[in-house]
């Protein structure tokens, strides 16, 4: 195993070159801000100078999920944290799971969520730069701790549909409470598959929130 995670820290990320800088956000909001020209627009070029990623093998790709297992793995160990770690590709992307390790170690375990998935948006981060210090290629990598994301994504889906319902009653708009680019995707994915409603993502973050609205 690589041991990236004892020098892997704040400085690192404030000495990253810009386009990988870039690409942290970027990247996430190419996944959240499809919902509008004027967005995908800008996130299809901003990814497209961060270096995108769709030209990649499946070998290239697991070998990052790898990269970031091994940070993960060390982390843990530091951390005296137990937890199995599964390495995988999912459409197109490198994913790594950290998952409860039989033992009870899942209520630990959350404690790299964090509140509302804040510091599991930071580690996915430090995770995609320890791939980028050996690979020398931003990476989309998606890091998901104890199935947070999975639960989160259903929770999600409940809110949209309810502010899809009042859209819809009212006929004026509903604006979300401010989420990250990980929840703004997923309430745009929901909105987007239900008629008479709209969703586009305003403000700046961390308020950057989702508005839903009747179809013009």
């Amino acid at each position: 195993m690589t041991d990236t995670t004892s020098d892997l820290g704040a400085e690192d990320l404030e000495k990253q070159p810009a386009a990988v800088q870039e690409d942290a956000d970027t990247d996430a909001e190419f996944d959240a801000e499809s919902d509008s020209d004027e967005e995908s627009s800008d996130s299809d070029s901003e990814t497209a100078a961060a270096g995108g990623g769709s030209s990649r093998s499946s070998a290239d790709l697991f070998r990052e999920s790898e990269i970031a297992a091994d940070y993960m793995e060390g982390l843990l160990d530091i951390l005296d944290y137990d937890g199995d770690i599964d390495e995988l590709v999912v459409s197109g992307r490198p994913v790594v799971e950290v998952v409860e390790g039989g033992d009870g170690s899942g209520k630990r375990l959350q404690a790299l969520v964090g509140q509302r998935g804040a510091t599991l948006e930071a580690l996915q981060e430090l995770s995609r730069l320890a791939v980028f210090r050996q690979t020398g290629s931003p990476s989309r990598l998606l890091l998901d701790v104890g199935g947070y994301r999975a639960l989160r994504r259903k929770e999600l889906g409940a809110i949209a549909k309810n502010a899809a319902e009042k859209v819809k009653e009212y006929g004026e708009a509903v604006r979300l409470e401010p989420m990250s680019a990980f929840e703004r995707k997923c309430v745009h994915d929901v909105i987007n598959a239900l008629p008479g409603v709209e969703s586009e993502s305003e403000g700046v973050e961390p308020s950057r929130r989702i508005v839903v609205r009747p179809t013009a």
